[in-house]
C-alpha cells in the first residue's frame, strides 16, 4: 500500500471502532515508530513500533480478561501520559470495556467522586500512594474491585476495603495464558469509548458519555483542519484525560501512522521542544502566551531599539500573513521596505521563535480557550501560524477550526464537516451531529437541560457567523461580565491579554453589577522583584503588594497589555498577590481553568475594598 497522505486518510476512514486505528496501521506499517517516552531509570528515550505497541495492548487485553468484568464495565485510568496510559485505554476498549480517564494531578477527593459516580470496577494508577490518598477519604466505593499499579513491584498484603491490589508485572503475567477465545468480542461503534468528566468550574463534574463513533467522526473531520503527514512527530504534554489531547494528540496521530512523543514533565517542556524537535503540537493558549512573555522579557533587557526591530519584523510578516489569508492589510509608510526586511530581519527573528519549539514545527494547534490576539499576531507574523479551533468535551471535542490555507486568528474557523452549527436565543452557539455526546452519565435531567427541544446541544457560548462561514466566539453566557452601566466584558479574553505582560502569572477580572472592572493578579516573582526595586519598595515585604505605587504601576501595565479592548473593559482597581492558584488549593480545574466561584469567595474582602 502506498504511503501518501490521501492513503492514510482513506485508511483512517475505514475504522469502525477506536482499536481499529492502531490495528489498521499495524497491517500496513508495523515497524513505523508509534510512541516514544523517557525512561527515568535507564536515563534514555525508549521507542515503540506499532507492532510492539499492539503486542503490549494484547497483553493488557488478556490481563483484563482475568478480572471477570462484565461487558461495558468502567475502568478508571489515573496515569501520567505514556505507553501505559495508551495500553490501559486500548486494552479496555478492545475488550468492550469503558475507560474513565482521570486527570493525573487531580485531588484525591475529586478522584474518589469520579470512581463512585462512574461505578468503576477497576482503577489503573501508577503509585500506591495515589490509591492510599483516595482510600483515606473513607468514602464507600462498592463497585471498585481491583486496583492495578504500573510502577510498584511490591504491595501490602491486604487493602482492608475489599479491593484487590495488583502490580502490573504480576497482573500481566496472570493474563499471559488467557487464550484468544476468552477475550471479549470487539465493541460496536455506538458503544461508549469513554466517560470523560468535565472540569466542573462550578459544582460537581458530570460524566460525558462519548461513543466510538463520536470520537472517530471528530478524528476524521480534524484532517480538514490538521492533516498529519508521513514522518510527523507530535509532542504530547496536555493530559490524556483532556478530550482535546485525547482526540487530536492521541487518536489522530496514531490513526495516521505518526509518532507521539511524551513530554517528561511540564517543567522540562522547553527543553523537550529542543530535544524532540516536534513537527506538530496540540496546546492551550497558555503555552504560546508564556513563550511570548519570555521573548518580551528578553527584549526588555536588550532595550527599546531591539523591541522596535522585533515589532518591525512582526509588522512585515503580519502583512504577508494577512494577504495570504485574505485579511485586511495594515498599511505603513515604510511598507515599500517589506521585501528587504522580510528577507533579513523577519527571517532571523522568525528563526528565533521557531527555535523555542525545536526548529521543525509546521503546525501549532491552539484550543481550550481563546488565544490573545496580540500573541496570535506575533506568532503568525513570524511564520509560525497558530491554528485556533473551538469545541467542548460534549462534542468529542472540536466543533470548528482554522487551517493553514485559511487561518483567521480572530475566528475559530469553519464548522467541521459533520457538525451543524446555528445561533439560538441570545446568539448562543448550538450544534448537532454525529460527534455530539450521548448524554451525561446517570444524569437524565442534566442531559435534557443540555439540549434544545428539537435536539441541538446548547454550548453556553455566544457567537456570530460571518458571511463566509467563519465562526466568532464572543464569550460564555454565564461568564460574560455585565457591569452596572450595562457594558458586557468577556473575562477570559481580557485575562489572556493582560497575561501577555510577563509581570502577570495569573489574572482574574471581576465587575458583575459593579460600576467598573477590577483585577486580581498573581505576579511573576522575578518581575515583581524588578518592579518593586524600581519603585523603591521591598519585594520581600508583603505590605509592598498593597502599596499605592505598586498598584498604580501594575494597573498601568495591565491597561497597556489590554490596550485593544474598549475603555470600559480596562481595570480601574487591582489586588496583587504572589500566592499561585493551583488545582491543590481548589482554585483551578484539572484543565487549568479558573474556578471563578472559589476565587470570588477567597478574595471577597479584597473585592469589596476595590469598590
Amino acid at each position: 500500500m502506498s504511503n501518501t497522505t490521501a492513503d492514510r486518510i482513506a485508511l483512517l476512514k475505514t475504522a469502525r471502532v477506536l482499536p481499529d486505528l492502531i490495528n489498521n496501521r499495524l497491517k500496513v506499517a508495523p515497524d513505523d515508530e508509534a510512541l516514544r517516552q523517557y525512561d527515568r531509570t535507564a536515563g534514555k528515550w525508549n521507542s515503540y513500533s506499532y507492532r510492539q505497541l499492539a503486542d503490549r495492548i494484547l497483553g493488557w487485553r488478556r490481563a483484563y480478561a482475568t478480572l471477570g468484568l462484565a461487558r461495558y464495565a468502567r475502568v478508571a485510568i489515573l496515569l501520567p501520559n505514556g505507553i501505559d496510559a495508551v495500553c490501559a485505554d486500548q486494552g479496555a476498549l478492545s475488550n468492550a470495556l469503558t475507560p474513565v480517564p482521570l486527570h493525573a494531578i487531580d485531588t484525591p477527593g475529586a478522584c474518589a467522586f469520579i470512581l463512585i459516580d462512574s461505578q468503576s470496577s477497576v482503577l489503573i494508577t501508577n503509585k500506591l500512594s495515589r490509591w492510599q490518598a483516595i482510600a483515606a477519604k473513607q468514602i464507600p466505593m462498592p463497585d471498585l474491585k481491583h486496583v492495578v499499579f504500573t510502577e510498584e513491584t511490591q504491595l501490602p498484603a491486604g487493602s482492608g476495603s475489599g479491593v484487590r491490589l495488583h502490580t502490573l508485572e504480576q497482573w500481566l503475567k496472570d493474563g499471559a495464558g488467557v487464550p484468544d477465545s476468552a477475550l471479549a468480542e470487539s465493541p460496536e461503534p455506538e458503544d461508549l469509548g469513554a466517560i470523560v468528566y468535565t472540569s466542573g468550574t462550578t459544582g460537581r463534574p458530570k460524566g460525558v458519555m462519548l461513543t466510538h463513533k463520536n470520537f472517530l467522526t471528530n478524528v476524521v473531520d480534524t484532517t480538514d483542519c490538521l492533516t498529519p503527514v508521513a514522518g510527523d512527530v507530535f509532542l504530547s504534554f496536555l493530559p490524556l484525560s483532556h478530550t482535546f489531547e485525547r482526540t487530536l494528540g492521541y487518536y489522530l496521530p496514531l490513526g495516521m501512522g505518526c509518532t507521539v512523543v511524551y513530554n517528561r514533565s511540564i517543567m522540562l517542556l522547553a527543553e523537550d521542544f529542543k530535544v524532540v524537535k516536534p513537527t506538530v503540537i496540540i496546546s492551550v493558549p497558555r503555552i504560546y502566551e508564556r513563550t511570548y512573555a519570555k521573548i518580551q522579557a528578553v527584549l526588555g533587557k536588550k532595550g527599546p531599539f531591539a523591541q522596535k526591530l522585533f515589532d518591525w519584523a512582526v509588522e512585515v510578516g503580519w502583512r504577508k500573513f494577512c494577504r495570504k489569508n485574505r485579511l485586511p492589510v495594515e498599511h505603513s509608510p515604510r511598507e515599500f521596505l517589506d521585501p528587504i526586511v522580510r528577507r533579513t530581519l523577519t527571517r532571523r527573528v522568525s528563526q528565533m521563535l521557531l527555535d523555542q519549539f525545536g526548529g521543525r514545527l509546521r503546525v501549532a494547534i491552539s484550543g481550550g480557550a481563546a488565544i490573545s490576539q496580540k500573541v496570535a499576531k506575533v506568532f503568525c507574523g513570524l511564520g509560525m501560524s497558530v491554528i485556533q479551533g473551538y469545541g467542548m468535551t460534549e462534542t468529542s471535542p472540536v466543533i470548528a477550526g482554522n487551517n493553514l490555507q485559511d487561518n483567521q486568528p480572530r475566528t475559530v474557523g469553519h464548522p467541521y464537516t459533520s457538525v451543524q452549527v446555528r445561533l439560538g436565543e441570545g446568539d448562543e452557539i448550538q450544534v448537532k451531529g454525529p460527534s455530539v455526546m450521548r448524554g451525561y452519565w446517570n444524569r437524565p435531567d442534566a442531559t435534557k437541560d443540555a439540549f434544545t427541544a428539537d435536539g441541538w446541544l446548547k454550548t453556553g457560548d455566544v457567537g456570530t457567523i460571518s458571511e463566509d462561514g467563519h465562526l466568532y466566539i464572543k464569550g460564555r453566557i454565564k461568564e460574560i461580565i455585565v457591569t452596572s452601566t450595562g457594558e458586557k466584558v468577556p473575562p477570559v479574553d481580557l485575562e489572556s491579554a493582560i497575561e501577555t505582560d510577563p509581570l502577570f502569572s495569573q489574572t482574574f477580572v471581576v465587575g458583575e453589577n459593579k460600576p467598573y472592572i477590577s483585577l486580581i493578579a498573581v505576579l511573576n516573582p522575578e518581575e515583581w522583584e524588578k518592579l518593586a526595586r524600581s519603585l523603591k519598595l521591598d519585594p520581600r515585604d508583603p505590605e509592598s503588594l498593597s502599596a499605592a505605587p505598586a498598584r498604580q504601576a501594575a494597573l498601568k501595565r495591565a491597561k497597556a497589555a489590554a490596550a485593544n479592548f474598549p475603555h470600559y473593559s480596562l481595570p480601574r482597581a487591582v489586588t496583587l498577590s504572589l500566592e499561585p492558584w493551583t488545582i491543590d488549593n481548589g482554585l483551578l480545574t484539572p484543565t487549568l481553568k479558573l474556578k471563578r466561584g472559589p476565587l470570588s469567595t477567597k478574595f471577597a474582602e479584597a473585592i469589596k475594598k476595590m469598590y
